[in-house]
C-alpha cells in the first residue's frame, strides 16, 4: 500500500479519497495531443472474478480490511476519509454509480429515470423514483428527502458543518413532481454535473437540522437504504458489522454479514495468514509473496528458495555449522542462537507461505493518478520557464515502467489532468508542454538566468564579506547542527564541485576543441527550431562571440505564439487570453526563438543565479509503504541533477507529510495523488483553481497546493460545469488539461496500481478499477466454499 491518505476535506466526498502515494497518440504539431478522430485509449480491466449470481453461495461473512474505523458515517464531512466511503456505499443511496469505464450510470435499484426536460428559461431535472425504494424504517424515499440534503449542502446556512457544496448552490428549488415518486429539481444557472447530486442520499432525519446533520451520523447510521444495514460498530474489535438488510427491494444480498476490519497496511501479511481478513489491498511485497507461495504449491515438500536464510550459500553454512560446534565456547554459544533464531523464523515464514496459497492476487489500475507538484509560490519554482525545464527533463515512460512494469501492469505515462485512460474524456494533453528533451529544457534554464558559474556571482548590490552573506553562511550551519527529525539528503550540491573542478582542468582542452568542431560542422542549437541549423551572427567589434540570451520580449512574442498553437489544435480562435500572460513568459512550451542553450558539458555542475545554487526541496514520505515512491522520487532527482538542477530530498513521517508540507507549502517538489472523477469540471476546478491572496496577505488555495493557476483556466472550469452538451463540456475539460499542462504545476506521472489479496473461492470482489463495487453480488463461489476464512480459523 505504497500511499499516504489526505485528510478528507480536501477532496471530493463522494467518490474517491485523495490520497497522496506510496500510476502515445500524436498529431503534427503538438505531440502527444489527441485528435477527435482517434480512439481513445482502453484503460485496463477490471479483476474481481466476476460469477453470476446463481453461482454464488447464499450466507457467510467476508471480512475487509480498512486503514482505519471511519472518523464519521456523514460523507460531506470534512474527516470523512476512505472508510467513510467504503462503508456508505453498503448502505446508502448512490444516484449514478461509475461504471468499468468511469462514466456515470443510473442506478435501477433507485431510480426509473432521470434527464433534464426543460433548458428554458432554467434548467429542470425531473427524477423518477424506484417506487419499491424505502428506508430501513419503511419510509418511501422521497422528494423530503432531496430537499433536506440540498439545504444542508447548498452553503447558505453556516451551522451546518459541511466540507463542500459543488452544485447544490446551482440549485433554485425542489419540488415534488406528479406524485410522491417524482422530484422536480429547478437550476439557478445550468449545471452540466447535475449527476453528481445526492449520492450518497442521507434520509431527512439526517440531514433536516445542523444538530442531527452534525452529530447524528458520525458514530452510527440508524436509517438506510442499501443492500446492508448497520448492526454495530465495536472500537475495541475494531470492527464495523453491516448485515442483509430484510427491507431491501433489489438483488437479495449474497452475505449474511460483511464486518470491515481495521486493519494497518504494513499488518496486512499477517492478517491475511492469521485468517483475521479475506479482502484486503496490499502493498506489491505482498503481492510478490502470495504469487510464491501459489508457486510453490507443488514443491512437495522442498525448502522454499525465498524467504529468511534461503540467500545463505552452502560455503556459509557449513562455516556456521564449524563455529556453532567449534572449540570456542563462547562463539558457538551466539552462533548456536542464530541458528535457532533462524530456524524458528524459516518455520515461521513457511507457515505463513502455506497460509497465502489460499488467496489471489487481483489487480488492475486505481482510479487515481500519482503526479509531480511543483510549487510555485515562491522560489525558483514562481519562474515557469523553470517549472517546464523541470517538466521536460523527466522521463516519464521510465517512471511508469518503475511502479508499473514490475507488476505486469501497463506502463503507461498519464496524459491528462482531468482523465484516466478509458474514460470517455480522456485526451493526451502533455503536447501543451513538450515531449522530454534535456537540450531544451537547460535553455529554459538559461534563459531564466541559471547558468553553471552562477552559484559562484556575487548577488547584485552585495559586497564580499557583507553581514548578508555572513548570516547565510551562519544560517547554513545552524540548519546542518539542527535535530529536525527528518532525513534528508542532497544532489547536485557541493559536494561534486571539487572533482568536477579536477575533471574540468584535464578535459578543457579537448573539450573546447570538440566544442568548436561541433559549433563548425551544425551551428548554434536555436530552440524553437529543433534539428534545424542556425547561422552564426557576426561579432561585433570589441564584443564576445558567446550569443547573448534573447531579451524578454522575445521570450513573451514566442510563448504568445506557442499559446496561439495551442489553441489552433484545440479549435480556438487562437487569440492569446490576457490571463495566461504570467511573469517570465506565458505557460508555453519552449524557451524564446534566439536563444542557444548551453552546451551539455556545462549541466554536468550544478547551476546558480546571484551567488545562490538551484537546488530545490524535495519532499517525500518515509513509511514503510511508501518505498515505490521513493525510488521514483530519487530517480526524478537523477534526471534533474542532469540538467544542472539540485534537489535536497527530505524524507517526512506519513502523518505530517500532507499536512505540515503539502498544504502548507512547506516544498519545492513533491509526489502524491489525485482521484478520477467521472465530473472533472466540478471536482478539478479546486484542485486547479488560480490562488486567491487573502486579507492577511497568504493564499487561499482551495486544493491547489501547487499555488499554479490563470484565469483563464479557471474560465474553462465554469464554462465546463454550465454546459450541458457532454461533448462540448468535454471539449472544453480538453483546452483545461493543455493549459494545465503548459503553465507545469502539475505534472501526471502514472496511474496507481491497484492490488488487492482476495480469497481465491470470493466472487465478484478484487481490483475494481472505475467501478463502484455490488455489494449485493459479493460472495462464496459454490456452498463448499462458503464461510469465510476467519470462521474456518476459529
Amino acid at each position: 500500500m505504497s500511499h499516504v491518505g489526505v485528510p478528507r476535506g480536501t477532496v471530493r466526498k463522494r467518490r474517491t479519497l485523495a490520497l497522496l502515494t506510496t500510476g502515445v497518440l500524436t498529431i503534427p504539431v503538438l505531440a502527444g495531443c489527441s485528435s477527435g478522430d482517434e480512439e481513445a485509449p482502453r484503460g485496463v480491466a477490471q479483476d474481481i472474478a466476476p460469477t453470476a449470481r446463481q453461482a454464488v453461495a447464499d450466507g457467510s461473512t467476508v471480512n475487509w480490511a480498512i486503514d482505519a474505523l471511519p472518523a464519521t458515517f456523514n460523507a460531506f464531512q470534512a474527516d470523512a476519509d476512505s472508510a467513510t466511503t467504503r462503508v456508505t456505499e453498503a448502505l446508502l443511496p448512490t444516484l449514478f454509480p461509475m461504471d468499468k469505464a468511469g462514466q456515470p450510470r443510473l442506478n435501477p435499484d433507485y431510480l426509473e429515470s432521470a434527464k433534464v426536460i426543460e433548458r428554458e428559461p432554467k434548467q429542470v431535472v425531473l427524477y423518477k423514483l424506484n417506487q419499491q425504494a424505502v428506508w430501513s424504517d419503511g419510509r418511501e424515499i422521497g422528494a423530503p428527502d432531496f430537499v433536506a440534503q440540498w439545504r444542508a449542502l447548498r452553503g447558505k446556512d453556516s451551522a451546518f458543518w459541511t466540507a463542500r457544496n459543488s452544485g447544490y448552490e446551482r440549485i433554485e428549488k425542489i419540488e415534488r413532481g406528479a406524485d410522491d415518486l417524482q422530484v422536480r429539481v429547478t437550476f439557478s444557472k445550468p449545471y452540466g454535473d447535475w449527476r453528481s447530486l445526492f449520492s450518497p442520499l442521507y434520509p431527512k432525519e439526517i440531514t433536516g437540522s445542523p444538530e442531527t446533520f452534525n452529530d447524528g451520523a458520525r458514530t452510527t447510521l440508524k436509517n438506510t437504504a442499501g443492500p446492508f444495514v448497520l448492526r454495530g460498530v465495536s472500537k475495541a474489535d475494531g470492527t464495523v458489522t453491516l448485515a442483509r438488510n430484510p427491507r431491501w427491494w433489489g438483488d437479495k444480498a449474497k452475505l449474511d454479514t460483511l464486518v470491515f476490519r481495521a486493519v494497518a497496511p504494513k499488518d496486512r501479511t499477517k492478517a491475511l495468514t492469521d485468517g483475521t481478513v479475506d479482502v484486503a489491498d496490499v502493498d506489491p511485497s505482498t503481492a510478490d509473496r502470495i504469487t510464491l507461495a501459489r508457486r510453490d504449491r507443488g514443491g512437495d515438500g522442498q525448502p522454499l528458495t525465498h524467504g529468511p536464510g534461503a540467500d545463505v550459500s552452502p560455503a556459509a553454512a557449513l562455516y556456521s555449522y564449524a563455529v556453532a560446534h567449534g572449540s570456542d565456547e563462547k562463539a558457538a554459544e551466539a552462533e548456536q542462537a542464530a541458528r535457532a533464531k533462524n530456524r524458528k523464523a524459516v518455520l515461521a515464514y513457511a507457515a505463513e507461505q502455506k497460509a497465502l496459497r489460499d488467496f489471489a492476487v487481483r489487480k488492475s489500475l486505481e482510479p487515481a493518478y500519482t503526479q509531480l507538484a511543483l510549487n510555485g509560490e515562491s522560489g525558483p519554482l514562481a519562474d515557469d520557464r523553470v517549472r517546464r525545464a523541470v517538466a521536460r527533463a523527466l522521463d516519464r515512460e521510465e517512471l511508469a515502467r518503475t511502479v508499473l512494469g514490475p507488476l505486469g501492469l501497463p506502463a503507461k505515462p498519464l496524459g491528462s489532468h482531468l482523465a484516466l485512460a478509458g474514460q470517455p474524456g480522456y485526451a493526451d494533453g502533455s503536447g501543451a508542454l513538450g515531449e522530454q528533451n534535456e537540450k531544451e529544457a537547460r535553455a529554459l534554464l538559461a534563459d531564466a538566468g541559471w547558468t553553471r558559474g552562477g552559484a559562484l556571482q556575487q548577488p547584485k548590490d552585495t559586497k564580499a564579506g557583507s553581514e548578508a552573506e555572513k548570516k547565510g553562511e551562519k544560517a547554513g550551519e545552524d540548519g546542518a547542527d539542527a535535530d529536525t527529525g527528518e532525513e534528508k539528503k542532497t544532489t547536485g550540491g557541493a559536494e561534486k564541485k571539487d572533482a568536477e573542478k579536477d575533471e574540468g582542468k584535464a578535459d578543457k582542452a579537448s573539450r573546447d576543441e570538440e566544442d568548436s568542431a561541433a559549433s563548425r560542422d551544425e551551428g548554434l542549437y536555436i530552440v524553437g527550431e529543433d534539428d534545424k541549423p542556425a547561422a552564426h551572427a557576426p561579432a561585433a567589434t570589441g564584443t564576445s562571440a558567446v550569443p547573448a540570451l534573447a531579451p524578454a520580449r522575445h521570450a513573451a512574442f514566442q510563448s504568445a505564439a506557442l499559446l496561439r498553437q495551442a489553441a489552433a489544435v484545440l479549435g480556438e480562435d487562437g487569440a492569446v487570453a490576457a490571463q495566461d500572460k504570467q511573469p517570465g513568459g506565458a505557460a508555453g512550451a519552449y524557451a524564446p526563438a534566439g536563444t542557444p542553450a548551453p552546451a551539455p558539458a556545462a549541466a554536468k555542475g550544478q547551476l546558480g543565479k546571484d551567488g545562490k545554487a538551484l537546488t530545490l526541496r524535495f519532499v517525500l514520505p518515509s513509511g514503510p509503504g511508501s518505498q515505490s515512491l521513493r525510488t521514483v522520487g530519487d530517480k526524478i532527482a537523477a534526471m534533474l541533477e542532469k540538467i544542472g538542477i539540485g534537489t535536497e530530498i527530505t524524507k517526512v513521517p506519513d502523518e505530517s507529510y500532507f499536512k505540515d508540507h503539502i498544504a502548507s507549502g512547506v516544498y519545492d517538489l513533491a509526489l502524491y495523488s489525485w482521484p478520477a472523477s467521472a465530473y472533472p469540471a466540478t471536482d478539478g476546478r479546486p484542485i486547479y483553481a488560480k490562488p486567491e491572496p487573502a486579507t492577511d496577505g497568504s493564499l487561499l488555495v482551495e486544493q491547489n497546493y501547487t499555488r499554479v493557476g490563470t484565469d483563464h483556466i479557471d474560465q474553462l472550469f465554469d464554462r465546463a460545469a454550465g454546459e450541458l452538451d457532454e461533448k462540448a463540456a468535454r471539449d472544453l475539460m480538453k483546452q483545461a488539461d493543455a493549459r494545465i499542462w503548459a503553465a507545469a504545476g502539475s505534472i501526471p506521472l502514472y496511474q496507481r496500481p491497484q492490488l488487492v489479496a482476495v480469497d481465491k473461492k470470493l466472487a465478484n470482489v478484487g481490483a475494481f478499477g472505475f467501478a463502484a463495487p455490488r455489494y449485493q453480488d459479493i460472495g462464496f463461489k459454490n456452498r463448499q466454499a462458503a464461510g469465510s476464512s476467519a470462521d474456518r480459523k476459529k
